[in-house]
């Protein structure tokens, strides 16, 4: 029992307070074990003595299990909703003050991609985007705002050639006017509690890993925490199977809106 993956999961449970039931189990159990397997340890008992002995250790455990894979504006034509449709609808309801949430924002680029876009219909000195994810690693990665060029690769030619300097061969640096309109901070989606009055919550490409109750967890606290006339923006391989149940209508592919 003790070299299980069961009592593995108890005890990053009991360590952490992460829940690994709600990930999905193969997808989960196969990526430990490849780490267990790289490190050339024995189990997961050994594997769970050192991310309790090791800052390191567990610094790579958060990010490995995490999966942070992000670029700016990922899936373009969904921006491109997202300017056109929802933003100017949700600024004029919301008298030009929308409070936005990139949850599970892995490392910035999408909340960065948020400010940008939001600069296009309001002052800057009027964005605050919160971002939030469970890794505090990666959060002080997004904080630095230094990112590669493949990161940018999606990006409007406006954005880039406004908000970015190049520091390096394939390094760029984000403005400081664009970092000083998000606020990061550390956040569990299955334990933490959830912010309120919400007017637009980007979460994309994360609950996939998730269990469907997980997900359905998450789906509800979302909408718990969305203002009325208020809209959830989800990532192109993703979709809320019970929306109905919730409260949600379908907007837009990928769009959901929060019924008054």
């Amino acid at each position: 029992m003790k070299n299980t993956y069961e009592a593995f999961k108890k005890n990053i449970l009991d360590f952490t307070g992460i829940n690994l039931s709600c990930y999905k189990e193969e997808q989960m159990k196969r990526r430990i074990s490849t780490l267990i397997s790289r490190k050339g340890l024995a189990g997961y008992e050994e594997y769970f003595q050192h991310i309790k002995q090791n800052t390191e250790e567990y610094d790579e455990f958060l990010s490995y299990m995490t999966i942070n894979v992000s670029e700016f504006y990922r899936n373009p034509e969904q921006w491109d909703v997202l300017e056109r449709d929802i933003l100017p609808e949700l600024i004029s309801s919301h008298n030009g003050n929308i409070n936005v949430w990139s949850a599970a924002c892995s490392t910035g680029d999408e909340p960065y991609s948020l400010v940008m876009l939001l600069a296009k219909f309001i002052p800057m000195n009027r964005i605050n985007i919160l971002a939030t994810d469970i890794d505090l690693k990666i959060i002080e990665k997004a904080k630095s705002g230094i990112y590669t060029a493949n990161s940018l690769k999606s990006l409007p030619t406006e954005f880039k050639s406004k908000y970015f300097e190049m520091i390096g061969n394939d390094t760029y640096k984000i403005s400081e006017s664009v970092k000083s309109c998000v606020t990061f901070r550390q956040h569990d989606l299955i334990k933490d509690e959830y912010p309120q009055n919400i007017d637009l919550i980007v979460c994309r490409n994360v609950l996939i890993y998730f269990t469907e109750q997980a997900k359905n967890e998450v789906y509800n606290k979302f909408y718990n925490a969305m203002s009325d006339n208020s809209t959830l923006f989800i990532g192109s391989t993703e979709q809320v199977i019970r929306y109905r149940d919730i409260g949600f209508d379908i907007y837009k592919s990928f769009f959901y809106k929060k019924k008054k």
